[in-house]
């Protein structure tokens, strides 16, 4: 892929735990006769990654991962999110502090590797940014309104104002009118769980308390501008696919790879 060439700073971890609360063993379940991790690792290759490497919880998954090829590495139980997982990877395979790295969910199959790569050239573009992440435009009223999907409000340099899995921004008058579209004359805009950093930020991040807009979001990105730091948010340069949180999201998925 011409547009996805390698960059010696690029590195791609893809946190994948074992424990699921609705789809547990969620990267080992099958789709199209392969393991759900094995693919997010094919996407995260085709990016034009330096470096692709599974941080798991469970030897189940390095097994999985070692069969197939990949690398992978086992770190600790005791880590409150993927983020402090890719931490510990950074740390041990002792990536310098201006390395950039890309946290790919490994939930995430159907994520094109030219967002993997869109998001990691952002961070390379963006020397004063903290993290770099991507968002894509909401275009009815359901997903606006829906908690699940994360919205994102921005300056006009695209650096986060603000993360919420309320509306934002609250549309006054035409949400009072209780209309069905989605209002006119402002960007909605729904975040993409895809980030880039520099292994010195991440160093920081996981020192850092969790903020109390955080905790009462269920956003871990919020630590970040609640810390004062700056994430710049990109608009996806296409549809980023679907993640895989239920059984009906597997099920779309596995019939869009059927349909290849």
């Amino acid at each position: 892929m011409s547009h996805a060439r390698s960059h010696p700073g690029f590195h791609v971890v893809i946190p994948a735990r074992y424990g699921s609360s609705r789809l547990p063993g969620k990267p080992l379940l099958q789709i199209d006769g392969k393991p759900m991790v094995r693919h997010v690792c094919e996407q995260a290759r085709e990016s034009g990654a330096k470096q692709v490497v599974v941080a798991t919880d469970d030897q189940r998954i390095v097994d999985a991962v070692d069969a197939f090829g990949g690398e992978v590495m086992l770190t600790s139980t005791e880590h409150r999110s993927g983020t402090d997982r890719i931490a510990e990877v950074a740390e041990r395979m002792g990536w310098a502090a201006d390395t950039v790295v890309v946290n790919l969910q490994g939930d995430e199959p159907a994520m094109p590797p030219e967002l993997v790569h869109q998001v990691a050239e952002d961070m390379l573009a963006h020397g004063d940014a903290d993290v770099t992440t991507l968002a894509t435009p909401i275009l009815d009223k359901p997903h606006l309104f829906d908690p699940h999907v994360v919205k994102v409000v921005t300056d006009r340099q695209g650096y986060a104002l603000y993360f919420s899995r309320a509306p934002i921004p609250w549309h006054r008058d035409e949400f009072a009118k209780g209309a069905d579209a989605v209002p006119q004359g402002v960007d909605f805009l729904r975040h993409i769980g895809l980030y880039a950093y520099r292994v010195g930020f991440l160093e920081r991040f996981v020192e850092m308390p969790q903020a109390p807009i955080e905790a009462a979001e269920s956003l871990e990105q919020l630590r970040v501008l609640w810390q004062g730091g700056r994430i710049h948010v990109s608009l996806a340069k296409m549809d980023p696919g679907h993640g895989v949180d239920t059984v009906d999201d597997l099920n779309r998925v596995r019939e869009r790879w059927g349909k290849r």
